[in-house]
């Protein structure tokens, strides 16, 4: 296989140097780098986030990185269409896409495919989400697994926008969100794919996630959330779940001190990382385990295929 047909991925938890690690491979390989990451999307939220930085995207270039605003929702959908427009450019451009992110969800939707699902009038998604704030998320799901009980275990219960979704999309088609998505079909060559995550000790990971908090910090990720706190965003809308806003925002409320700010800023890291590596365990089995120190066995891993 020409290697410029290559779509390189990079996956793996939280602090573990993806970004860094991409850049470097990039550099190697004249690649461009899109971003596979939910929340590095949005514009106003860039240390909390661990965008890369500026310098970083001078010297290669980045797609798909601080272009929504906070205020609305971007969605898988969303990103699959951007990103496939990207990797087509890219190629054009005789480079290698190489596409980086924690964001399992959007990755899975790029190897296997979107379901497709019909339009669902915006009168009935408005009545929806009206109706799962009258009742409180914890009513609401109890209202969803009533009416698809298919959904139980696929998603964690209180995930607001994923209830909000089956629960339209079987209130519409009468037929559940996996019954859709079981009838999809791959529409990418999976051939192309080259598919790195991101192994890190536990322990070393652990330490990077002390590390990562404490740089934040000094970055001025307090003065972010106090920015962010002024734009009166819903607590539904995507951005407000970005780990750090609700901890530091405890802080700036005086009802805890840094430490404990810090601390707690630690601790729901650990547990989102947590929840990549189970991720991947149960959904990226085909997926090359790599120390990001070994970048000679990446390269020699790309020439081969």
């Amino acid at each position: 296989m020409d290697i410029q047909s290559n779509i390189i991925l990079i996956s793996g938890p939280t602090a573990s140097g993806k970004s860094n690690f991409a850049i470097k491979l990039a550099k190697k390989l004249n690649g461009e780098i899109i971003n596979a990451d939910s929340m590095q999307v949005y514009k106003q939220l860039n240390i909390l986030t661990s965008r890369p930085s500026k310098k970083f995207e001078k010297k290669i270039k980045h797609h798909l990185f601080g272009f929504v605003n906070v205020s609305r929702t971007f969605s898988t959908g969303e990103w699959l269409k951007l990103s496939k427009k990207k990797i087509k450019e890219i190629i054009v451009k005789k480079k290698i896409p190489i596409i980086v992110g924690g964001t399992g969800l959007y990755f899975k939707s790029l190897v296997e495919g979107m379901a497709v699902i019909p339009n669902i009038p915006m009168k009935i998604r408005n009545n929806i989400r009206e109706l799962q704030k009258k009742e409180g998320q914890k009513k609401f799901y109890k209202r969803l697994l009533k009416l698809d009980p298919s959904v139980k275990n696929k998603f964690d219960k209180n995930d607001v926008q994923r209830s909000i979704r089956a629960y339209e999309v079987i209130k519409f088609t009468r037929k559940s969100l996996y019954q859709w998505i079981n009838k999809t079909k791959k529409q990418s060559n999976q051939n192309n794919f080259i598919k790195i995550y991101i192994d890190y000790p536990r322990k070393d990971l652990l330490l990077r996630i002390f590390k990562r908090a404490d740089e934040m910090i000094k970055e001025g990720a307090i003065e972010e959330v106090n920015n962010f706190r002024k734009l009166n965003i819903s607590n539904d809308k995507s951005a407000s779940k970005i780990i750090g806003i609700k901890e530091l925002g405890m802080y700036l409320d005086k009802k805890i001190t840094l430490d404990e700010a810090r601390e707690l800023l630690v601790i729901r890291t650990r547990q989102y990382a947590k929840r990549q590596i189970t991720w991947f365990r149960g959904k990226m089995t085909d997926w090359s385990k790599i120390n990001p120190k070994n970048l000679k066995a990446v390269l020699k891993k790309i020439n081969k295929s």
